[in-house]
C-alpha cells in the first residue's frame, strides 16, 4: 500500500513514524512534511490545506490511502476532494470535520444524540453573551466558535478576564473570525482525558485506542494560558476499562449515530475530549483527527498494523483492531520562546544526536533546515517521547532526553505525567 500523510506538525511525524513500522510494509510520503519527516520519506512542498493540490498530488502518486491530519485541511474539504478522485481517505468530510470546525454545532450534534456536556450558550452578540456570562458562577469557560489551533480556549475564576475575553473574542481583535461567534459554558470539574476513537462509518465498530492524559496550559501546575498540549501520557490510571467503555456507550456511539441519522460517513479519528465529572464522563469538545501530543504517546504504544488499521477505516472494509504494549509512554513537548502568543524562530537547535536512549523518539514539529543546521520553524518545535515499564520510568526517560536539547529560549514544562 502507499500513503500520503498530509500535514507538517508533531502529529503528522508520529503516523509517518507509525506506518513505517507497520508490518505490511507500506510506501510513505508526506506533504509538506517537516525537516525530520523528511529524514525517512519523500516530502511534496505543497500548500496541505489547498483541496485540489492535495488531491492531485494522491493521483500523482498514485496513493491508495491520504491521511488528512490536521483539522483545517478536514474543514477546508481536503479529504473531500481525495474521496472525488476515487481516492481513499482516512479523515472525515468537511461535514464531519464540523463537530471541530464550529463548537455551536457540536453542541447541537451532543443535545439532538442526548450526550452529557456542560451547560452553554452561543452568542455573536455582545450583549447576550455578557448577560448569559454574569449567569454563571467560577470557573468560567469562553471559546472559540471557530478554529483557534488549541488557543481559542480561556477558563478563568476572574470574572472581570472573562468578560474581557467575551469582548476580545467577539470584536476578532483576539482570533479574528474564528472568535465572532463564541461558546460560554459552566466550569466543570474532574480530571480530563482524552479518548483517540477509529471509525469506519459503522457507528458500532468504532474502536477506542488507548486513552491518554494531556496538560493544555503552559506553565507548570496547569498555569498560565491554554496552548496546543505541553505533554501527555498513556495509559491513564483513573481511566481503566469501565470508564472507557462508558465513554462509548454514552458519548461516542451516541455521537456517531446521530451524526449518520444526518446523512454523515464518518471515517477517520473522533478525538473526545472528556471530563469525569462527579456526574460521570462529559464531553468537553470533540476534535476530528489525532490530538497533538496524544498521537506521540498513543501511536508509540500501538502493537498492531497501523497501515491497515487506517486502511480498514478508510476502506469501512472489515474489522478495526488495535493491540498495545503494557509499557508506558510519555510525551514531553519542547517549545520556543515566546510560545503561544508570538514564538521565536530561526534559532539553532543543539543536541539531538546526544541520546543514544533506545526507548526515546523525538518527533518533529516545527523544524526546517538551513544549510547544515536546524532551526526552529515555529511554537512547538519538538516531542520527546519516552516508553518504559511504568510512568515514572518512562517519564525520566522523556526528561532525561528533554535535557540534553537545547537552543536559545527553549522551554518545556518540568511536571508532565508528575506524580501518576
Amino acid at each position: 500500500m502507499r500513503f500520503l500523510v498530509v500535514g507538517s506538525g508533531g502529529r503528522e511525524h508520529a503516523i509517518v513514524w507509525g506506518l513505517q513500522r507497520s508490518p505490511s510494509a507500506p510506501e510513505v510520503f508526506a506533504a509538506p512534511g517537516n525537516a525530520g519527516i523528511a529524514e525517512s520519506v519523500l516530502c511534496f512542498p505543497i500548500d496541505p490545506l489547498d483541496p485540489s493540490a492535495v488531491a492531485q498530488l494522491a493521483d500523482d502518486l498514485s496513493v491508495d490511502v491520504v491521511v488528512v491530519a490536521a483539522d483545517r485541511q478536514l474543514v477546508n474539504g481536503v479529504a473531500d476532494a481525495v474521496r472525488a478522485r476515487g481516492i481513499l481517505a482516512f479523515g472525515p468530510n468537511a461535514d464531519g470535520a464540523q463537530l471541530e470546525g464550529s463548537k455551536t454545532w457540536m453542541k447541537e450534534v451532543l443535545a439532538a444524540a442526548g450526550v452529557a456536556t456542560a451547560h452553554y450558550g452561543s452568542f455573536d452578540d455582545e450583549a447576550p453573551a455578557l448577560a448569559f456570562l454574569d449567569s454563571l458562577t467560577p470557573p468560567y469557560v469562553v471559546k472559540t466558535d471557530g478554529l483557534a489551533e488549541g488557543k481559542g480556549v480561556l477558563v478563568t475564576e476572574s470574572h472581570a478576564d472573562a468578560r474581557a475575553a467575551v469582548r476580545a473574542y467577539l470584536s476578532g481583535e483576539a482570533f479574528g473570525d474564528a472568535g465572532r461567534t463564541l461558546v460560554i459554558e459552566e466550569g466543570m470539574t474532574g480530571p480530563e482525558l482524552s479518548l483517540l476513537v477509529v471509525c469506519n462509518g459503522d457507528p458500532d465498530a468504532a474502536r477506542p485506542l488507548a486513552p491518554a492524559q494531556d496538560f493544555k496550559r503552559l506553565g507548570e501546575g496547569d498555569t498560565g494560558p491554554n496552548t496546543g498540549g505541553m505533554g501527555a501520557y498513556s495509559p491513564v490510571p483513573i481511566a481503566p476499562q469501565a470508564v472507557i467503555d462508558a465513554v462509548m456507550s454514552d458519548a461516542v456511539r451516541p455521537t456517531l449515530h446521530r451524526l449518520a441519522a444526518l446523512g454523515i460517513d464518518y471515517r477517520g479519528v473522533l478525538y473526545a475530549q472528556m471530563m469525569l465529572t462527579p456526574d460521570g464522563p462529559k464531553v468537553v469538545e470533540y476534535n476530528v483527527r489525532f490530538g497533538d501530543p496524544e498521537a506521540q504517546c498513543v501511536i508509540p504504544r500501538f502493537t498492531g498494523d497501523l497501515a491497515e488499521l487506517l486502511y480498514r477505516s478508510a476502506s469501512g472494509v472489515g474489522g478495526l483492531d488495535a493491540d498495545f504494549t503494557d509499557d508506558a509512554c510519555v510525551v514531553v513537548a519542547l517549545a520556543s520562546e515566546g510560545y503561544p502568543v508570538s514564538p521565536r524562530t530561526g534559532d539553532v537547535i543543539r543536541g539531538l544526536d546526544s541520546s543514544s536512549m533506545k526507548s526515546v523518539t523525538v518527533f518533529h514539529a516545527a523544524t526546517r533546515r538551513e544549510g547544515a543546521d536546524l532551526v526552529t520553524s515555529g511554537g512547538r518545535v519538538l516531542y520527546v517521547s519516552a516508553l518504559g515499564p511504568s510512568i515514572a520510568a518512562a517519564r525520566a526517560g522523556a526528561y532525561e532526553a528533554a535535557a540534553a536539547i537545547d537552543w536559545p529560549g527553549c522551554y518545556y514544562r518540568r511536571d508532565i505525567a508528575e506524580g501518576v
